[in-house]
């Protein structure tokens, strides 16, 4: 099993995604979370999935943020989520790599399908 070290995000890339992750009980948490991140960060939030979207098996919510923003936001993200769980991942423009080799979990880790992305393409 890996350490809270090994797993916790690395910024190693130009440009990244957050998925956090919610449900019925937690999606307004989820908007007052958002609206922070607007407003006190200026990253871009997309829409707040209240179902299934991609290979996220659960309601999502992605954040668009770059390396710059990385080491301010990535600390006060994992502070500020409570119990959700997030996915942290770089984009490379392999979205198999970006979604498992370059993917690090704030909290319990969810399960994604990843049938839709080639293996290693």
């Amino acid at each position: 099993m890996k350490t809270r070290a090994e797993t916790y995000p690395v910024n190693q890339h130009r440009a990244y995604h957050a998925h956090i992750y919610f449900n019925e009980q937690s999606v307004n948490r989820v908007e007052a979370l958002c609206a922070t991140i607007q407003q006190q960060f200026g990253l871009k939030v997309g829409r707040i999935h209240q179902k299934c979207v991609g290979p996220h098996l659960r309601w999502s919510v992605q954040v668009v943020f770059n390396s710059g923003d990385f080491d301010r936001f990535i600390p006060w993200l994992d502070e500020a989520r409570g119990d959700l769980s997030v996915l942290v991942h770089g984009l490379t423009g392999n979205e198999y790599r970006d979604h498992t080799d370059y993917a690090y979990w704030l909290g319990e880790p969810a399960p994604l399908d990843l049938s839709q992305f080639e293996a290693g393409k």
